[in-house]
């Protein structure tokens, strides 16, 4: 347990470079944009094989006992987090993480019609479903860690845009939108569009959630559906 919990601290440690604008600055000062974010992405991926390693390796500590219900709440939610998960992957988002060059239509949001970050989302809704019928120590401290960094995320996501866009435009792309999902939809400021999610995202979704009940055994040990 004593690895996973360094594994957890290098890994806040480690996250925390981009929010330090001095360090920030000083590093991308002397090895260059291009270098820094090569460096940092690698050291990004050096955390996640440790903390990968280290919750394999930790001991099982129970803390509350597995029911099968439990594992129904994963299965019925994964879709929605692989809906935005594809979202963000394909769909134009000024206001948070994209794959996506294409410009961006606010009369138009498509998958920000639920959340600015979709992303985020994505990552709250995998982690928080995992913990209910991962009752062990192991498992809440790394869903835990990743549920609490998915709900911390946006706040520092909205100042980097908000500097980046500017005051004016941040707020005019923003105004109909929400950080937390569909607020905005149930606040009356904008609608689900779902013309502009797209039956294609669906599609895509349905098929990666497909791929990851198939791969689930194999990469985890652990048929995921409750039978």
């Amino acid at each position: 347990m004593t690895n996973l919990i360094l594994a957890v601290l290098a890994f806040l440690v480690s996250h925390a470079i981009p929010a330090l604008k001095p360090v920030r600055g000083a590093l991308v000062a002397r090895v260059g944009e291009r270098t820094y974010r090569a460096l940092y992405s690698g050291l990004s991926l050096v955390m996640i094989g440790w903390l990968g390693v280290a919750y394999a390796r930790a001991p099982h500590v129970e803390v509350w006992a597995m029911r099968p219900w439990m594992m129904w709440i994963p299965v019925l939610v994964m879709p929605f987090a692989c809906l935005l998960l594809v979202g963000t992957l394909t769909a134009a988002n000024p206001l948070s993480i994209s794959g996506s060059r294409a410009a961006f239509d606010p009369a138009r949001p498509g998958i920000v019609s639920i959340t600015r970050h979709s992303l985020m989302a994505s990552f709250a809704l995998w982690a928080g479903t995992h913990m209910v019928p991962n009752g062990d120590l192991a498992s809440l401290i790394l869903f835990g860690l990743l549920l609490a960094l998915s709900l911390l995320g946006p706040a520092s996501l909205d100042a980097k845009r908000r500097a980046t866009l500017g005051e004016t435009e941040w707020r005019r792309l923003a105004e109909a939108t929400s950080s937390l999902p569909l607020a905005a939809v149930l606040g009356g400021r904008t609608r689900l569009d779902l013309a502009g999610i797209g039956l294609g995202r669906v599609t895509a979704a349905a098929i990666l959630y497909g791929l990851l009940l198939l791969a689930h055994p194999w990469a985890i040990g652990v048929w995921p559906l409750p039978v």
